[in-house]
């Protein structure tokens, strides 16, 4: 990995962003062989088209898991993520939706369970990013845009799962290294992945009585369609090249982080949270 070639300068106006139009291409292949892990299990992903959702959807697929994919509107790439899945040996739903809308997570739930019988693993990970330094200047309806798509849609998807999760079952939210350290430039997202930690925490020791984990993951600079969706085009430029790593991450180097957290791996931790974020030291 030390040999990634460096991110050349670009930009998308709009969010989420398209991963088919990125360079160099994220990288979502996993790298070892599926032993199982997720055999006879159903796992919803929001967000799941692309990026870190991507790498989450294939990785379980190779472990047997069948993935209902929810996506706001990005289809050619949701397309694509479907065709990794079923070239998996695995089967994919895709559900397209703003995930804002309670009805609409209901919905995805409703339709996932309608697809495959039922729901093991809820992955709450779609999200909307903005810089927004000149926070005074930040305008009333991104904010709260924001807020829907990162804060609220969590809490829809976890409502309408519940009546569906069985003893054994997982939910593991995504949160962000700038939940822990801050950010001046990202201080609204910051503020949802803040929400996205609590909110995790919280539900844990809510559903620990009936055996359901609720775990969360805090990625560094990892290369998605959020990077060229939100930085200006001279910040794309060797994003990640300030890590102690000297790079950026790669969403499969994320994903594997959500796979032992809903496997059985990962039996003994709820409340939790892993850090793929290439070296940064941050509180747990």
């Amino acid at each position: 990995m030390s040999n990634d070639p460096k991110i050349p300068a670009q930009h998308q106006d709009k969010m989420p962003a398209d991963e088919h139009a990125m360079t160099p291409a994220p990288d979502y292949t996993p790298r070892h062989p599926g032993v199982g892990k997720l055999k006879g299990k159903v796992a919803l992903v929001t967000g799941g088209d692309s990026g870190i959702g991507r790498a989450v959807s294939v990785l379980f697929a190779r472990e047997g898991a069948k993935v209902a994919i929810a996506y706001l509107e990005e289809s050619e790439d949701a397309r694509e993520t479907k065709r990794l899945v079923e070239e998996e040996g695995s089967e994919a739903l895709l559900i397209e939706g703003d995930l804002a809308k309670k009805a609409n997570c209901e919905a995805a739930v409703q339709k996932t369970v309608d697809a495959f019988g039922q729901l093991d693993i809820l992955i709450n990970n779609a999200a909307q990013q903005y810089v927004d330094e000149d926070f005074d200047k930040l305008d009333e309806d991104l904010l709260r845009q924001m807020m829907d798509a990162n804060v609220m849609s969590y809490m829809f998807c976890t409502q309408a799962a519940l009546p569906h999760l069985k003893e054994g079952a997982a939910i593991v939210n995504t949160t962000s290294v700038n939940a822990f350290k801050g950010n001046d430039t990202l201080i609204t997202y910051s503020t949802t992945r803040g929400a996205s930690l609590a909110f995790s925490r919280s539900m844990a020791s809510n559903l620990a009585p009936r055996g359901i984990r609720v775990n969360a993951v805090a990625p560094g600079p990892i290369w998605t369609p959020f990077i060229p969706g939100s930085l200006p085009e001279e910040d794309v430029e060797g994003f990640g090249s300030g890590s102690k790593m000297g790079r950026a991450g790669q969403p499969w180097e994320v994903a594997t982080a959500f796979l032992f957290l809903a496997s059985s791996d990962g039996s003994y931790f709820t409340g939790q949270t892993l850090h793929p974020n290439g070296g940064m030291i941050v509180g747990a």
